[in-house]
């Protein structure tokens, strides 16, 4: 038998994908959040704050033109596979020499080839899965994905417990960890040509600009929802200390933690009823809709209680909105022959609402308040929903 032969696809390519996909959550998620703000805090002392404000900032300038440039290469070299494993070295090695840089100008310059590096291994391994997956199984594939982001803070918190590992230890097992879960897709993952379709018959005959058009509200309705996830992400803490003052830092990241676990499930059990009903778009619509609620809740929260509710509310119906809509988005790309680039494009919506965040938040709580802020945020999300009402990707399922 060939090496093409072994290699798995089919509905076993979904765990291989799985895996590979929460390694590449391990791979950012303690450094970014915790390891890097560390390591800068211990050369910049009392200038940490303002330099780690920097560094995030031209990183993720640095990571958006990477991940579109790099999707873009795979697609033109119609492979991903060699994509993602230098990007998987490249990053790792470069992770490993943070605790060798003593200035913020070299830390600086590191960070920004490690995302670049990042973004070598994500763009591609993003759009493998377009490559592969067939459009009945989309939705399971966004649930599954729903699992990244918690196997990303669970490895920071084994990194950080005390005695386990000093700071640059940390990192190497940053790197070994990531690489134990994307090898074996790299190793035994099928792959196909860029351009060659796993979309249904009638999906695939869908005029470019009807795909286009449903594109561009996918691109909106995910935006709209990751506006709301960088403002609490940025405020959380603040915002619930000022409701009740008992809340600590590790209160919120019991929170956090309850969030991304019961989120996980919860979005496996509604891409499993998306495919079987074959109604792709309407759990991203229900997820928005009880999205809106949380916010609501939170707006008008003035107890502590109630301001967990909310924000449990939001949290989980928000992950499960962004791990559906990765994977159902690869149904409406216009063009399978650019599935990387357009990924990339895509990617767009988890950077702009950065840029986007502070002058919302500056705008309203210093006059109004948090409340306000929530009140505007429950309207991102039903706008999100109603974006999603132009999106008829189910239709052309129930038609083959």
């Amino acid at each position: 038998m060939t090496d093409r032969a072994l290699r798995v696809s089919g509905r076993g390519f979904l765990p291989l994908y799985a895996l590979a996909w929460a390694g590449a959550a391990i791979a950012y998620t303690p450094f970014l959040t915790i390891l890097l703000p560390v390591r800068i805090e211990m050369i910049a002392g009392p200038a940490s704050v303002h330099w780690l404000a920097v560094t995030t900032f031209i990183g993720a300038i640095a990571a958006s033109i990477a991940n579109i440039l790099f999707g873009w290469a795979s697609d033109r070299s119609g492979t991903r596979r060699p994509w993602v494993l230098a990007g998987l070295l490249l990053s790792g090695g470069l992770l490993m020499l943070v605790p060798h840089a003593t200035t913020l100008p070299v830390l600086t310059a590191l960070i920004i080839g490690w995302q670049v590096a990042l973004n070598m291994m994500l763009g591609p391994l993003a759009a493998w899965a377009g490559d592969v997956v067939p459009d009945r199984h989309k939705g399971l594939l966004g649930g599954l994905l729903a699992f990244a982001p918690a196997c990303g803070a669970l490895t920071g918190a084994l990194v950080t417990i005390p005695g386990l590992a000093d700071p640059s230890a940390r990192l190497t097992w940053v790197a070994a960890i990531t690489a134990a879960c994307i090898a074996p897709i790299i190793l035994l993952g099928a792959g196909r040509a860029p351009g060659q379709e796993t979309q249904s018959p009638a999906q695939a005959a869908a005029p470019i600009p009807m795909l286009r058009a449903m594109a561009t509200r996918m691109w909106f309705a995910r935006l709209l929802i990751q506006i709301s996830e960088a403002a609490l992400f940025a405020y959380l803490y603040v915002w619930l200390r000022g409701i009740d003052a008992g809340f600590g830092d590790a209160g919120v990241a019991r929170l956090l933690a309850i969030v991304l676990l019961l989120a996980a499930p919860a979005a496996l059990a509604a891409g499993y009823a998306a495919d079987a009903r074959r109604r792709p778009t309407l759990p991203l619509q229900i997820s928005a809709v009880v999205g809106a609620v949380g916010l609501a809740l939170m707006a008008l929260a003035t107890t502590g209680g109630t301001a967990a509710a909310g924000f449990l509310i939001f949290g989980i119906s928000s992950n499960i909105f962004l791990a559906l809509h990765s994977a159902q988005t690869l149904r409406v790309l216009p063009d399978a022959r650019y599935r990387g680039r357009d990924l990339g494009l895509f990617n767009l919506t988890n950077t702009v609402p950065s840029l986007i965040m502070p002058s919302l938040t500056l705008g309203l709580v210093p006059l109004l308040g948090f409340p306000a802020l929530f009140a505007v945020m429950a309207l991102l999300a039903l706008g999100a929903a109603w974006m999603l009402r132009g999106v008829s990707i189910g239709a052309a399922d129930r038609q083959a």
